[in-house]
């Protein structure tokens, strides 16, 4: 090859290394935050009607229409009927999305490659929308969502990681913008596949879901020029790829060890979806002018907030890093956004502790979304890019899977705590979950004086990683 030959291509590698043609980042993290945004909505879409689907239409209507759901009413829930099986069903499907991303890296980094376990698992999701148009193919449809959550999840995420190398700054907000585009399907999901499921037929809300995943997957097809190089592995390349430094070995330990932390720090924000809707139908003021507003309506104020905030925390850290040069890393920020978790959590036990015999007005609720939109800011989307920060190379996406353990023990924790709801005093209850995210501010804290100068490097904050 000649020099002349060779120049295009060094221009290329540079170019690349210089993207900043998506708000001063690599393009490939706007074709990849639009993806998972479509995930993201298929995903809502389904939490928003699954329940109310099961409750109001298919267990007292097609109950013997779906294929083995009678077996699997006697053998997984002891017989249980209505609304405890609809919940028990749900609880089960909304904790092995969790589970499942563990072996969908772990097939991306072995065998298949991220791209193709991503590509297998939008086509797979799309699927299971899809199927969910019959009642016979119920339970067929979700596990079909559930395989597809699995190779789809962790693979999207290690692909932002790889966007940057291991000290550039910008991962963060990376990952921030990243979530951004989550909370704007939390958002729109519930307002277009909720309502066309709920007043135009369900089946239109699930068949929404799958026409937004096909559209997201035919993006992603067209994003493959802007994305990192593919981690599939080479004929003969195994022994090589599946070797770990000491180093490595050290650092995938530190992840483990983040895990439950990570579950005790989330413990509040996932309470959300579970204690706090009861308390709040229970006891919150929601009626105004003589209309009583949906419970669920604290969500949407919650996800408006996330939003909000994820936009509003990004700009902050960008305006701070353009005016002095510097910003805190990642476990810097996940210890700020503990001090704002713990915070919100205080607006509960306040509205809880000056409640009297009045309900408790929307001021200490809105002010606890406020703070923990915040601090839900400065953790999730943080805490995911410190995990591919510290994934080794040979295996990263299966380490993406292992952080969404974090998340399957923080629901399992919150269903646990949930349950003492109804006998422990409120103020106590809310104290509690204060407590857990002082606990995960502590364990923050001591990782980044004891660890992180072991794990991380100093940070380059201009420099973009080489596809």
């Amino acid at each position: 090859m000649t020099i002349a030959e060779a120049t295009p291509d060094m221009d290329e590698l540079v170019e690349h290394r210089h993207d900043r043609a998506f708000l001063g980042h690599p393009k490939g993290l706007g074709y990849l935050a639009f993806v998972e945004g479509c995930e993201r909505f298929s995903y809502y879409s389904m939490q928003t009607l699954l329940v109310l689907y099961m409750v109001n239409y298919l267990l007292p209507e097609r109950f013997d229409a779906v294929a083995g759901l009678g077996w699997l009413q006697q053998w997984r829930y002891g017989g249980i009927e209505g609304q405890p099986l609809a919940s028990a069903i749900f609880g089960d499907y909304t904790s092995l999305v969790y589970l499942t991303p563990i072996l969908g890296g772990l097939l991306a980094d072995r065998w298949l490659g991220r791209r193709m376990a991503l590509i297998l698992g939008g086509a797979i999701m799309s699927l299971g929308h899809f199927l969910m148009a019959f009642e016979g193919t119920f339970l067929l449809a979700l596990a079909t969502l559930i395989v597809g959550v699995g190779l789809f999840k962790g693979n999207i995420a290690s692909q932002v990681g790889e966007l940057y190398k291991p000290g550039d700054l910008r991962r963060a907000m990376a990952f921030q913008i990243f979530y951004i585009a989550i909370n704007v399907s939390v958002i729109a999901a519930p307002l277009i596949s909720g309502t066309l499921g709920e007043d135009v037929g369900w089946h239109y809300g699930f068949g929404c879901a799958g026409v937004v995943m096909v559209i997201g997957l035919m993006i992603y097809l067209k994003a493959g020029p802007w994305l990192p190089a593919d981690n599939r592995p080479q004929k003969g390349s195994a022994a090589k790829r599946d070797k770990l430094t000491g180093s490595d070995w050290t650092r995938v330990f530190a992840v483990v060890l983040l895990v439950p932390v990570m579950a005790v720090a989330l413990l509040t924000n996932q309470q959300i979806f579970n204690a706090y809707l009861v308390w709040a139908d229970q006891q919150f003021q929601l009626t105004f002018f003589g209309r009583t507003l949906p419970t669920t309506w604290m969500i949407t104020i919650d996800a408006t907030l996330s939003f909000s905030m994820l936009v509003a925390v990004a700009w902050f850290w960008k305006w701070r890093a353009d005016k002095t040069g510097s910003e805190p890393d990642e476990l810097g920020k996940m210890i700020i956004g503990s001090v704002f978790t713990i915070a919100g959590g205080l607006c509960l036990v306040i509205a809880a502790a000056t409640q009297g015999d009045a309900k408790i007005g929307l001021f200490w609720p809105v002010m606890f979304h406020l703070l923990n939109s915040i601090g839900f800011s400065h953790i999730l989307p943080v805490s995911l890019a410190l995990f591919t920060r510290l994934a080794p190379r040979a295996i990263n996406a299966t380490v993406i899977g292992i952080y969404y353990l974090s998340f399957f023990l923080a629901n399992q924790i919150v269903g646990q705590v949930g349950q003492w709801y109804s006998t422990m005093d409120t103020v106590s209850f809310w104290l509690f979950h204060v407590v857990t995210a002082a606990v995960g501010l502590a364990a923050f804290a001591l990782f980044k004086v004891f660890l992180a100068k072991r794990l991380m490097r100093d940070a380059e904050p201009e420099d973009a990683a080489l596809a």
